[in-house]
């Protein structure tokens, strides 16, 4: 083999968890429990050369490919890989999914078990900083946030510039955008003390600019944060308040809406998270990446796919309706939304844990009547081969728009929701990304597929 390979250095913690929900980082195994060699033998039948390419976390190096050529004047073997279904972009110790056991571990803690002892600003520690924080280091930093949470005024006058009708999610990318105009060191992203008040920033003021994007679309005039509230309940007051002087929110709420933002918090290489990272590749400030996060989730295919479902169980209507839709389904005249995952080939199981919140949302707010459509599609769907042979299990989708519709809150917002609650999972990735040596500007190769050795043609002429 010609030509000095790139090594890999160092190992993911925990693996790392490919588009297909296979968990990766275990070492193969020969006769007798003995590692296998860790190389891949390729044989070029073009010109009969054989390359020996190093395996390193269920993983060949793309640029090994690049040595593989059938002349002097050859550029290298690329692979093709559209939307990135098998390619691996960086190595990431935050997530881990395993899609067929139906596993999301943040830091290798189950998410289960951090949606019932955790609050959303303890995993957005988690997250960020990579270990749980002592009760002092939490204390800080809820401090910290909690003071964080205004915007300047400026912003507010920024964003009462959108039509009255303006969508929140189209106020929300313009506005985080805003922030880096106000914050000019966020470009030291190398200083670690800038990078630490910018952090604080964005989970602090996130929150604040969705509420005033809500309260636009509804007519009504902004609210200001509450100190004196907790994350949840706080963003809870800055869409509801009133004339009343001092908003209590509804415990139960409160804890629902905190448990959806963990849920959403991260999920490895999504579309807005691969965004941040890309855009964030460039160097550019923190605010400008997670902007680019918040446009990819704008997308129908992403963040918007909650309120896809929601529709679906709308149009459904009731139980009665059900069977003859899932012919439909069967027969390609209807999609099945909420069910299925790119990742996940078992039951999400971030599905499992807003289910249990539901009742506590509809006691407050009263029962969905389309609660019993989806309980029964779901229990349908499940019972049937067509869709279980076919992996399609219920993801987070379905059942979040149903909460997010009892509280009010009209289909526009419901990716404005989703963006809250990644706020922190888009930055511990951003950062990961800012101190990763191995990273570099982002910069896919493509296969050219149009004319070559054209001479222009005179407009007369044409």
């Amino acid at each position: 083999m010609s030509g000095e390979r790139p090594r890999a250095s160092g190992t993911a913690a925990g693996g790392e968890a490919q588009s297909d929900g296979r968990a990766v980082g275990q070492a193969a195994s020969g006769n007798g429990g003995q590692p296998a060699s860790q190389t891949l033998s390729v044989t070029d039948n073009r010109t009969g050369a054989t390359y020996e390419l190093e395996v390193s976390d269920g993983t060949i190096r793309g640029l090994d490919l690049r040595q593989i050529k059938t002349g002097e004047g050859d550029f290298g073997l690329m692979s093709y890989d559209p939307a990135y279904m098998n390619t691996a972009s960086c190595r990431s110790a935050i997530t881990f999914i395993d899609g067929e056991a139906g596993i999301l571990q943040h830091r290798g803690y189950p998410i289960e078990q951090l949606c019932e002892h955790s609050s959303y600003l303890e995993v957005a520690y988690l997250l960020i900083e990579g270990t749980l924080p002592t009760r002092a280091q939490l204390e800080e930093w809820v401090h910290e946030i909690t003071i964080h949470t205004f915007v300047h005024e400026n912003i507010k006058d920024f964003m009462q510039g959108f039509r009255y009708d303006a969508n929140p999610m189209g106020m929300l990318v313009a506005s985080v955008g805003a922030l880096s105009t106000f914050y000019p060191d966020a470009n030291q992203i190398h200083d670690e003390s800038s990078r630490e008040i910018q952090i604080i920033r964005l989970l602090a003021k996130m929150p604040t600019l969705a509420a005033f994007a809500f309260r636009h679309n509804m007519g009504q005039p902004y609210v200001y944060p509450d100190n004196e509230l907790a994350y949840a309940g706080n963003f809870l007051s800055m869409m509801y308040r009133m004339t009343e002087l001092k908003y209590e929110p509804d415990p139960r709420l409160e804890r629902a809406l905190d448990v959806l933002f963990i849920l959403h918090a991260d999920h490895e290489q999504n579309a807005s998270t691969s965004a941040v990272r890309s855009v964030g590749s460039t160097q550019v400030d923190p605010y400008t990446a997670v902007a680019a996060g918040v446009a990819a989730l704008y997308g129908p295919l992403h963040g918007g796919a909650n309120e896809a479902a929601l529709r679906m169980l709308k149009r459904i209507e009731s139980v009665e309706n059900i069977p003859s839709f899932l012919k439909g389904v069967k027969e390609g005249k209807e999609r099945l939304m909420g069910f299925g995952h790119r990742v996940y080939k078992n039951y999400d199981p971030r599905a499992r844990i807003i289910r249990k919140h539901l009742d506590d949302v509809f006691d407050v707010r009263g029962k969905s009547p389309l609660l019993d459509v989806a309980s029964e599609l779901e229990k349908r769907a499940l019972d049937d081969d067509y869709f279980t042979s076919r992996k399609l299990y219920p993801n987070v989708d379905f059942y979040s728009g149903l909460i997010y519709e009892a509280l009010g809150l009209p289909v526009a917002m419901f990716p404005v929701m989703f963006a809250i609650g990644r706020t922190s999972g888009w930055i511990a990735q951003w950062l990961e990304m800012v101190q990763d040596s191995e990273q570099k500007i982002a910069r896919p190769r493509q296969i050219y597929t149009g004319g070559r050795e054209r001479d222009y043609v005179p407009i007369e002429q044409r």
